[in-house]
């Protein structure tokens, strides 16, 4: 069979459980066992010949994890490996299970959908040098069609990592403080949403003396029955928000499902996610490493790009997708440009000093350190210049060639905001047509963009007035009123009455 549709960009998605209508099983016992043949194939190319695999296999909290976890580790058994099951775990944690001392495994496989809905589930592999990249997922799918046959010396044991992995951050903040409970007095509160995040209350903060009493949905549960674990939706950041002011905390750590996103809100109730996020972050590693580079993502603010200049850094605006943003980081690296930071506004950030791994409880663990060493984290986004309003707008590509359509309308519009006064093309883009407006125009920028794997043409507006995004909107209706095979009614609504698109 082709299970070519299963590839989303670096990764592996797909159905995993029945339940929903009209979401038919793709994730099959057919498709994993298809899957983990490939992957051992890509390894074993990459190794010595008839050099001896070991593999570590670990999942979240997803209803389908262990069952996918039982046939990938079969699989890979019989194919000749030595297969560790680490049962729970996090994404961050299975690629440091290739790194660390006394583990060190040939390659590692988490099992984790990230915030999708419950009955969806994937794969993401690592080796030592990182995670796979688009291509390797390409060649790990055309490697799998063929049986390897049965192989002796495999084996499947049962392990454990995730303390490990949490005595690695508990030991950095303790080292970064130099004294042992470097958190005792600070009230902190969890919200894992009840994904595989929980072990950061029960193992980093409360081994350092934090009171995390208030801390909400620490148990695994796949069928996340209180929220999605997903920092950027707002009922997810209100959960935590609530949290926080209920308990009095000092400060809310909110995860993903596998722990490679983050979110935070401080004690005032103010939210650390998107653009504050990545400000906050950028303000340490400025402090850290003066005049190192930052990559982000396509639709940070231009209020960002301002407070890291003025902190003497280099503001480097690149593609939508973390493994986007972590490649340009390592090629200005390469290229001898120091780069400490690759972040999108989703979340996902990622560290030179950490690998370059997408880890939330990391970025987390920093802002930790700021407070046991008795710096307050509001003080680090002193100077950020915020928005008065931003919303995002996804536009539906109807289109039967949707990257075609998406194109021409993207050529389309870099024509049209050439001409049109008030309106300044951004030079230095990477992704779709960025255009910044004048008070007169709306006083903001807008993005318009294709998105990587969907047909959908996202548009982000941002002003420093109220009401300058609808006046963006309306600024644009007429160019997107005029395009075929796109579904422009949520931007022409809100043009004409405000009832559409999504803060941001």
């Amino acid at each position: 069979m082709d299970y070519s549709t299963l590839q989303n960009g670096s990764d592996i998605r797909g159905v995993a459980l029945a339940g929903i209508p009209g979401e038919d099983v793709t994730l099959t016992e057919d498709a994993v066992r298809h899957i983990a043949r490939g992957f051992f194939r890509w390894l074993s190319d990459r190794r010595a010949p008839g050099a001896a695999l070991r593999l570590a296999v670990g999942r979240d909290s997803r209803l389908s994890g262990e069952t996918i976890a039982g046939w990938l580790a079969s699989e890979l058994a019989a194919a000749g490996a030595a297969v560790t099951d680490m049962g729970l775990c996090t994404t961050p944690a299975m690629f440091m299970t290739t790194v660390t001392p006394g583990f060190l495994f040939d390659g590692a496989v988490m099992i984790t959908a990230s915030h999708l809905p419950w009955n969806r589930n994937g794969l993401k592999f690592f080796t030592a040098s990182g995670g796979a990249e688009s291509a390797d997922i390409k060649r790990i799918l055309a490697l799998g069609t063929e049986p390897l046959g049965e192989r002796p010396g495999g084996s499947v044991e049962r392990g454990a990592f995730l303390d490990v992995y949490a005595a690695q951050l508990r030991d950095k903040i303790v080292s970064a403080a130099g004294r042992e409970a470097p958190l005792a007095g600070y009230r902190i509160v969890v919200d894992a949403g009840n994904g595989a995040g929980g072990f950061f209350a029960e193992k980093v903060l409360a081994p350092l003396g934090a009171d995390v009493s208030g801390s909400l949905y620490l148990e695994p549960d796949g069928r996340f029955p209180n929220h999605v674990p997903n920092p950027e939706l707002p009922e997810a950041m209100e959960s935590i928000r609530a949290a926080v002011l209920a308990s009095h905390a000092d400060l809310g750590v909110i995860f993903d499902t596998d722990v490679d996103r983050a979110g935070a809100v401080l004690a005032d109730g103010g939210e650390l996610n998107r653009n504050r996020l990545i400000a906050l972050m950028s303000a340490i590693v400025l402090r850290e490493h003066p005049g190192t580079a930052v990559v982000t993502d396509s639709i940070t603010s231009t209020g960002l790009a301002a407070f890291i200049a003025r902190r003497g850094g280099v503001h480097r605006r690149f593609k939508r997708g973390y493994r986007n943003v972590i490649n340009e980081a390592l090629r200005l690296n390469a290229e001898g440009q120091d780069c400490q930071l690759a972040m999108e506004t989703s979340g996902h950030g990622a560290m030179k000093e950490n690998w370059f791994l997408d880890d939330g409880a990391y970025l987390i663990t920093k802002m930790l350190i700021e407070l046991a060493c008795g710096r307050r984290l509001e003080t680090l986004l002193e100077g950020l210049p915020e928005p008065a309003e931003s919303r995002e707008f996804r536009m539906r590509v109807t289109a039967p060639d949707f990257r075609s359509a998406g194109e021409t309308v993207l050529a389309a519009l870099d024509r049209y905001a050439a001409a049109r006064p008030g309106w300044a093309i951004e030079p230095e883009n990477y992704e779709g047509v960025r255009v910044s407006l004048d008070a007169k125009h709306g006083d903001g920028w807008f993005l318009l963009r294709l998105s990587l794997h969907d047909p959908i043409l996202p548009l982000n507006i941002e002003s420093d007035r109220a009401g300058g995004v609808r006046a963006i909107a309306r600024e644009l209706a007429p160019f997107l009123a005029g395009c075929e095979g796109i579904d422009a009614a949520p931007l022409l609504e809100y043009a004409v009455d405000g009832s559409a698109g999504k803060d941001r």
